[in-house]
């Protein structure tokens, strides 16, 4: 884990907390005893959430209600990360996808796509180790995916903000790691959430073996950032894929790219 620090002192800082991945770590750290700022758009949600959490853990909740794709969302969640407690794990998973491709999209979808995936990740991220390299303690992760890897998915610019976090991530990781902070992307493939039905995509033609549980990947990428690892893909079915990714001849990846999502935005004119 991110510190030698008591259970009992430690705060994580969590975006997109109320579902998916982002309610995933939530349950996690708070079962492990971290205490938690909880961070999403919907207030009434996050009280539910908060009360559910030290209910059943015992653990101090936090929460702020804000919207990651305008700048007074970020200043928001900025001002906690620079404030005490500390923050000794930042989880970035807020993020969202778009249920048309590039040439059937707006300037306004695109540029919120591009606030909320990478804009809010930079500056969240900033913040978070100006104040983890002076104590010289603290993690983050940075949820990205195993489609920012190449470009599988025809139209999407979904896989090209997360090219962006996972290079971030790397890049980051490797000038924080000599002040004894950890900076790791989390690329899970498709994953059980509430991601895909509130972008409006069908899903129903992903093939069963392709899903992971969200815990799963939640559990294995607390375990890899344990090991100081920059990059985090799991399940060896994805490790596999990626490999693929990084590795196959351009020409054959642009055969045998498509969106296995299906008919993403065609019945839109």
């Amino acid at each position: 884990m991110p510190s030698d620090q008591p259970s009992s002192e430690r705060w994580a800082l969590i975006t997109g907390a109320t579902a998916g991945i982002g309610a995933a770590f939530a349950r996690r750290l708070a079962a492990d005893g971290w205490h938690l700022v909880l961070v999403a758009r919907d207030a009434e949600r996050l009280a539910a959430q908060a009360a559910e959490l030290t209910g059943r853990h015992g653990v101090e909740t936090e929460t702020v209600a804000a919207d990651l794709s305008t700048d007074d969302g970020c200043a928001a969640v900025e001002r906690r990360l620079a404030d005490d407690p500390p923050v000794e794990l930042l989880v970035n998973n807020a993020g969202i996808s778009l249920n048309s491709p590039f040439l059937r999209s707006s300037p306004q979808d695109e540029a919120r796509l591009l606030r909320l995936n990478v804009h809010a990740v930079m500056r969240l991220t900033l913040v978070a180790l100006q104040s983890m390299t002076e104590r010289r303690s603290g993690a983050v992760i940075n949820v990205s995916s195993v489609a920012g890897f190449g470009a599988v998915m025809p139209g999407s610019t979904y896989s090209a903000s997360k090219a962006w976090v996972t290079n971030f991530s790397e890049s980051v990781g490797q000038s924080a790691r000599p002040f004894g902070v950890r900076v790791m992307a989390l690329c899970p493939g498709y994953t059980r959430t509430e991601f895909h039905q509130r972008a409006g995509i069908d899903m129903s033609k992903t093939p069963e073996w392709m899903w992971l549980d969200a815990s799963t990947v939640v559990d294995e990428a607390l375990r890899d950032l344990g090991k100081g690892r920059l990059v985090s893909v799991p399940s060896w079915k994805y490790k596999l894929a990626v490999a693929g990714l990084r590795h196959a001849p351009r020409r054959l990846l642009d055969v045998v790219a498509r969106d296995t999502r299906g008919r993403i935005g065609r019945d839109r004119g």
